[in-house]
């Protein structure tokens, strides 16, 4: 293909090409060459239609170059022709459902997307070359959809965002493990680590710390010194896995890095290790700052905040200046508190537990804040103990005005993912029955997917006294939203029976009986669909494609 002129039938803008239709050949000139014996408006359809080739091919019109390299295989086994069809539609339905307010009973298919994606990755299935490029549009327009989008996508997607500026997205994101050299190829990992991308060599160390945590380290360890400030950043955080007081040496190095940001990542990933030099001084520093005192009324928690900020304060992580609103003292004082080991209280409090602890009155209003950085620092040291003892019982009256108390910064929902699946999931349904559902959305939010039976109900519930007591079904959307997606699919036959039409309660916002009704029509739906979509990834395989699948097109 050879192409010298920007307004050549090869290279002729589209939107030029739908302007000169518009008005007409007689009007407008095409920006197409002309020959003798052919019509302007014959010429005009076939640059079209060449264009339409090409913008199918997912490659933008430019100059002749060199022929890129054949797209790499993927030997993953293509998807069930069922399934193939499914994703299909799931990418040619992901743009806007109408803007309406009214939902109707359709299912969602945009919020379907994600979870079709992570069951597809399950199975190991490879994308269909054919969609490839629906499926890089998706992820480019969600960035929540990409690490399943390019797991799925596989190397062909990263051959394809060489050759279209709109994908460079997925050069810089993480990719699938399927890249990344094996145990035994030691000089692969090592040319991988030196001449990948970002994206790969952050793919490349995650690999590597969930195979071999030392050896992570030591290949980050060879190039620390040489890699940019927001390398080491992004790097240093991949050491989240598998920390161990192996990598201690390390990160007490990084502790004096240029960067402020790497030096604080330092700081909380050395207080994630109890048995931590830094974890023992911050433990010292909080254990000056509060005390136990025993007058007559029984025992009680001093705290004296801190009155400066030193250096070795400041090398550990403690940040010197504090967020709009928020004293200096105690300030200082919420960042060792989160840093100190959890563990070390025991003895500062003669010997009693974590429930004990907390139950103990605080003095002069500091209860708030000393529970604060103890949430804080139990989400830090993925302390269980200490979890069940801040969060307490979740029937608790004092819970039905607040979750936390007022002037409180802790995330009850992080506090809840230190505890394991089973249990967060009943600490939850519990909490709904007690106290419905205004305060339990981002609760909601990190119970594993599908939620439990006794979760599932507790929601099912709450929702159904809220519409007998005539409440308006839309402050009740996005619980909705997330049943449809979290619910068990195995639910949906015993729900048929919520979706008739109910006589709306003395009081009740008017049309709310035909509004839950849908709604609910809608839950249904989206859970057989859910049901279907899972059976269709376990469907008959389609035949091996060595052979007859067709690589992705990009010329």
């Amino acid at each position: 293909m050879t192409s010298t002129s920007p307004k050549t039938t090869t290279t002729a803008a589209w939107e030029d090409l739908v302007s000169a239709a518009l008005l007409g050949t007689e009007r407008r000139t095409p920006p197409v060459p002309l020959r003798a014996g052919r019509s302007a408006a014959a010429a005009l359809l076939d640059a079209a239609a060449v264009s339409t080739v090409r913008r199918r091919a997912a490659l933008r019109p430019a100059l002749a170059g060199e022929r890129p390299a054949p797209a790499p295989a993927d030997p993953r086994p293509p998807l069930p022709p069922a399934a193939r069809r499914r994703l299909s539609l799931l990418l040619a339905d992901r743009g806007d459902t109408g803007g309406g307010s009214r939902r109707g009973i359709a299912p969602d298919l945009t919020e379907l997307l994600p979870q079709w994606l992570a069951a597809a990755q399950e199975y190991g299935y490879r994308a269909p070359g054919a969609l490839l490029p629906a499926l890089l549009d998706a992820a480019r327009a969600r960035t929540d959809l990409r690490p399943a989008a390019l797991a799925l996508a596989g190397p062909r997607a990263l051959w394809l965002a060489r050759l279209n500026d709109d994908w460079k997205f997925a050069l810089r994101g993480t990719g699938g493990p399927s890249a990344v050299p094996g145990a035994g190829d030691p000089d692969g990992v090592r040319r991988l680590w030196e001449e990948g991308l970002f994206a790969e060599r952050v793919t490349l160390l995650t690999a590597l710390r969930r195979r071999d945590p030392a050896a992570g380290l030591e290949l980050l360890g060879g190039t620390w010194t040489t890699e940019r400030a927001e390398d080491r950043l992004m790097f240093l955080d991949v050491l989240r896995e598998g920390l161990s007081t192996t990598d201690e040496p390390f990160l007490e190095q990084a502790l004096s890095d240029r960067s402020r940001n790497v030096r604080g990542t330092a700081a909380e990933l050395l207080s994630a290790l109890p048995g931590s030099a830094l974890a023992g001084r911050m433990a010292e520093r909080a254990r000056a700052h509060i005390g136990l005192a025993d007058p007559a009324s029984g025992p009680v928690i001093t705290v004296e905040p801190p009155q400066e900020c030193d250096a070795g304060m400041q090398r550990d992580g403690v940040a010197l200046k504090p967020p709009s609103g928020r004293g200096q003292g105690a300030w200082w004082l919420g960042q060792l508190l989160e840093a100190a080991p959890l563990d070390s209280w025991r003895e500062r409090f003669d010997g009693r537990g974590p429930a004990e602890i907390v139950a103990l009155p605080v003095a002069d209003d500091w209860r708030t804040e000393l529970h604060d950085a103890w949430c804080r620092a139990a989400v830090r040291q993925r302390d269980a103990d200490w979890a069940r003892a801040l969060l307490g019982a979740p029937a608790a009256p004092a819970r039905t005005t607040d979750v936390a108390p007022a002037g409180s910064s802790r995330d009850l929902a992080k506090l809840l993912t230190v505890l394991p699946e089973d249990e967060r999931a009943g600490w939850v349904a519990e909490f709904i029955a007690a106290h419905g559902l205004s305060d339990a959305f981002r609760m909601l939010g990190v119970c594993a997917v599908p939620w439990s039976e006794p979760l599932g109900r507790s929601v099912v519930d709450a929702l159904d006294i809220a519409r007998d007591a005539g409440s308006y079904p839309w402050s009740f959307s996005g619980v909705m939203g997330l049943a449809e997606r979290c619910l068990d699919p195995a639910a949906a036959d015993r729900l048929d029976m919520l979706t008739a039409v109910t006589d709306e309660p003395e009081g009740a916002s008017p049309g709310s009986g035909g509004y839950w009704s849908e709604a609910f029509q809608r839950l249904v739906g989206t859970l057989r669909l859910r049901a279907t979509m899972h059976a269709e990834l376990t469907g008959p395989a389609a035949p091996p494609v060595g052979s007859g699948e067709p690589a992705p097109a990009a010329s």
